[in-house]
């Protein structure tokens, strides 16, 4: 059945550039002006979170945008109750757009007697009222099945593919992927294999949590530009150590493309003294000054794939055609050139 109403995007504080961007995204899609709904979401002096919506939304498809990202309570508890609000106000459907799903990394018990956090985060997400959500990377790919509402897990290595293509023209013989921990090697081989190139391990052994003690090379990485591929990037710390044992074992260069970047702590300042010539992230966190100045930080933009997801979901079609790196192409209008 053909989708009636046009779709509503409202966002939170987490993230506010992204969904402008979306809303700009979606209108030059639409050929009409799609803006955010108007709303505020506001903080009372002890702190509790007070939402109101000055636009009726009954009966529409509502679009929240707002990842989970540090202070990652606060911006939680804005999406629940952001949430709540228009399930009160008659929202036909709720979709949760979480560029950045946080407690994405307890997503098991490693020990006795620890939480399963990621999953106690989709239930209160399914209780305040949502219907679906849209997200990007997830830490682990079984956190979809936490929900019991449709998930839709975009990936950021096509727009990685189109922006090593872009940026390593004429070199993409000498790349090579590199996972910087066995976990990872499913998503690293994920982008060698859209791009052509050959793979590579950084093996890890952790003594305690932020803490690496050895690392080591599983590959000849000799006289190649090395490009780290992971989905979250958070103080930097095993990130820098694996650049220099790459250099140390004869990489040319290294570079790394990183999903998110959490950045905390000494993150900013270890990347801009490290081996590395440059860390690409995308935008599913709001960046400071201090990243957006820092000279080997880039950042790539994911809100033609998100507009365009929101489209596809509002529309009744499969957002999985937004995998291949092909569909992207025309979708991020001339950013990137190809061939």
């Amino acid at each position: 059945m053909p989708a009636v109403t046009e779709p509503k995007i409202i966002a939170g504080n987490a993230n506010l550039q992204l969904a402008k961007s979306i809303a700009r995204r979606m209108s030059m899609h639409r050929g009409m002006s799609v803006n955010l709904v108007d709303a505020r979401v506001e903080r009372f002096n002890d702190q509790e979170i007070f939402v109101e919506v000055f636009e009726n939304v009954r009966g529409e498809d509502m679009y929240v945008i707002q990842p989970t990202s540090n202070p990652a309570n606060d911006n939680l508890m804005e999406l629940l109750i952001m949430v709540d609000a228009l399930r009160r106000s008659s929202a036909s459907r709720i979709t949760a757009v979480i560029p950045y799903f946080g407690y994405a990394r307890q997503d098991r018990r490693a020990k006795a007697r620890t939480p399963i956090s990621a999953k106690l985060v989709a239930n209160l997400i399914e209780t305040a009222g949502v219907d679906r959500v849209l997200t990007l990377d997830l830490h682990a790919a079984q956190i979809q099945g936490f929900f019991d509402i449709p998930v839709d897990n975009l990936y950021a290595s096509p727009v990685f593919a189109l922006d090593i293509e872009h940026h390593f023209r004429g070199q993409m013989d000498d790349l090579m992927i590199i996972s910087p921990d066995v976990g990872g090697v499913a998503r690293a081989r994920e982008l060698a294999k859209r791009i052509n190139a050959p793979l590579a391990i950084v093996d890890k052994r952790r003594e305690k949590a932020g803490e690496v003690a050895e690392m080591t090379v599983i590959g000849d990485v000799k006289g190649r530009k090395c490009i780290i591929v992971d989905d979250i990037c958070d103080t930097a710390g095993t990130l820098c150590k694996a650049a220099e044992t790459l250099m140390n074992a004869g990489a040319t260069e290294v570079h790394s493309y990183i999903t998110h970047g959490v950045l905390s702590g000494p993150a900013v300042e270890r990347v801009s003294n490290s081996v590395m010539k440059s860390l690409v992230i995308t935008d599913s966190i709001e960046q400071g000054d201090k990243v957006k100045d820092a000279k080997n930080i880039r950042i790539v933009p994911t809100a033609p794939m998100f507009a365009q997801a929101i489209l596809n979901i509002w529309g009744g079609m499969s957002v999985s055609s937004l995998f291949e790196t092909d569909t992207l192409v025309p979708i991020y209008e001339g950013l990137y050139q190809r061939g």
